[in-house]
């Protein structure tokens, strides 16, 4: 039934939305958008006087994609890769002319916006997307006043206009959004519209209540957002960093409420950041940009780093060693766009060098494999004969499911699904201890009986690229050679072992080829595997 309601109410507004942006009721919006604006969003992205250059000659790498535009507007080319695409359209490239004073580089800028506002300025549903428009309002806000310096009065005019549609747009559809992230996404880019409002005359005050509401909304009680994606953490801090930033007027209870929510979300970003300097791939997460994420990092509240459960996740750390588990629990409807089947599986990171992860998602050019990333034996965790958990609330459950459970004293984890106990009778208890100061990784994964077990119990550990296995012949033990050089050790019993092909995500190669160690063992009552990663000195 929820599922039903669910698709109802998202198919009730995406019909509003239709008729609010028909060509009869979207000139409204130009009569409401003669406010003038003016650029008081700070930047908090670095800039690249490189990929300037790279542009003025025909060269755009948005995305870790380079399309090479021969001279042409990079607007008319075709969306082939959807990222390379969005990130064109929200203009966050605009961020690498902010210190430029070369006229010609600036009116390069400029002419680029006022290109778009040329094809796309009237409406087009994809480029008007609530997410896609909401960026490209705070990008055009950031660097108003590079836009404006140098242009004719009638450009200005053009492109202050332009804005200003794009705001009301906004306005109008944020109510209607289906998707709640473009309902945030809106409500943050309306609170620095209001910031950056010359004339005064919007209610700042409400828009800082209405985006308070909005991330009370959408983020768990720890700062992380529901759906769970760092991804998503990351795109949302780099906006709110901003606002957070601007005039919002004197310090009120609504100003301290907004700045509270933006430091736990950046606290659970960091928590989920391995020593690679990547938050865990989980939940449509993969790579994402180094110098972002480091920027974004670095204006957030002191880091606390320790070991805890954090937003469905649980973190050990010990020495310079980490661990990022998924207890189990899916996003809601709501927030599962991009929802991975992954209970408890887990990267492990020692120094800089990953030794454990999942795949990631499928890179932007391979669309057609989303679903296949997304299911369990692409993530370092357990499954039986090679299937996904069901979600929770699935028919045939007995009793409460225990609670994911940290101890500190042993800097241990025990975390439990569900997912099988249906159809192959059990439930599957994996626990994790990180000790001697993050030298040795010590784990189990125990079957509950809740029926008659059947199936095979698989555990997966795809390591991390670059690392050469080499097995010991006779004897349940592998070495396992780091890109760093470290040697660690892999150790198992209970459960027979064999390696075979796996992939990492990576935004700027692609698929990156590595190797997976597969544990496999009857699915019996009180079937149990032990497993050890520890490092050789």
């Amino acid at each position: 039934m929820i599922p039903l309601v669910h698709h109802a109410r998202r198919a009730a507004l995406e019909l509003a939305d239709r008729v609010v942006t028909l060509p009869a009721v979207r000139w409204t919006w130009r009569s409401l958008a003669d406010n003038s604006w003016s650029g008081n969003l700070p930047e908090l992205r670095p800039a690249d006087a490189e990929a300037v250059r790279d542009m003025m000659a025909g060269r755009y790498l948005l995305a870790s994609k380079l399309v090479q535009t021969g001279g042409t507007s990079p607007f008319a080319e075709p969306p082939e890769h959807l990222e390379w695409w969005q990130n064109l359209q929200s203009f966050s490239w605009l961020r690498h002319f902010r210190d430029l004073r070369d006229p010609g580089e600036r009116f390069f800028a400029r002419t680029l916006v006022l290109d778009w506002i040329a094809r796309d300025g009237g409406f087009a549903r994809a480029s008007w997307a609530p997410t896609i428009c909401a960026q490209r309002v705070l990008n055009w806000l950031r660097h108003l006043n590079m836009l404006l310096d140098g242009a004719t009065p009638e450009q200005s005019r053009t492109i202050q206009r332009a804005l200003g549609a794009q705001i009301q747009s906004l306005k109008v559809r944020e109510g209607l959004a289906s998707d709640p992230v473009d309902a945030l996404f809106a409500g943050i880019a309306l609170l620095g519209a209001a910031a950056c409002d010359a004339e005064g005359s919007t209610d700042l005050a409400a828009r800082l209540r209405r985006l308070n509401a909005l991330l009370a909304e959408q983020l768990d009680r720890d700062g992380l957002h529901r759906s769970r994606n760092s991804r998503l953490q990351l795109q949302l801090l780099v906006e709110l960093s901003s606002v957070r930033r601007a005039p919002l007027g004197p310090k009120t209870e609504a100003t301290a409420e907004l700045a509270a929510q933006i430091d736990r979300m950046h606290m659970c970003l960091d928590a989920l950041t391995l020593g690679t300097g990547e938050p865990a791939y989980f939940q449509g997460c993969g790579q994402l940009p180094h110098d972002i994420l480091i920027a974004v990092q670095s204006d957030g509240p002191p880091l606390r780093r320790r070991s805890m459960l954090l937003g469905g996740y649980g973190i050990l750390r010990a020495g310079d060693a980490v661990l990022v588990a998924d207890t189990g629990p899916a996003p809601a409807p709501d927030f599962a766009a991009q929802a991975h089947r992954s209970p408890l599986a887990f990267e492990f990171s020692t120094g800089n060098a990953l030794l454990v992860g999942n795949c990631g998602p499928a890179p932007a050019d391979l669309p057609g494999s989303e679903a296949s990333f997304r299911q369990a034996v692409a993530h370092s965790g357990p499954t039986i004969d090679g299937q996904d958990p069901e979600p929770a609330g699935a028919a045939g459950r007995r009793g409460p499911l225990p609670k994911p459970k940290l101890e500190l004293a042993e800097n241990a984890l025990t975390l439990t699904t569900a997912g099988y106990r249906r159809r192959f009778g059990v439930d599957i208890e994996r626990q994790i201890t990180l000790i001697g100061d993050g030298e040795t990784l010590v784990g189990q994964d125990r079957l509950i009986a809740q029926g008659t077990p059947s199936g095979v119990l698989c555990l997966r550990f795809h390591l991390g690229p670059g690392t050469v296995v080499h097995r010991v012949s006779e004897e349940s033990v592998a070495r396992l050679v780091l890109p760093n050089g470290e040697v660690w050790s892999f150790l198992w019993e209970g459960a027979s072992l064999y390696e075979d092909d796996s992939v990492r995500q990576s935004a700027s190669l692609g698929l990156v080829r590595t190797r997976q160690l597969v544990l496999e063992a009857q699915a019996a009552a009180g079937t149990e595997i032990a497993w050890i990663f520890t490092r050789q000195n």
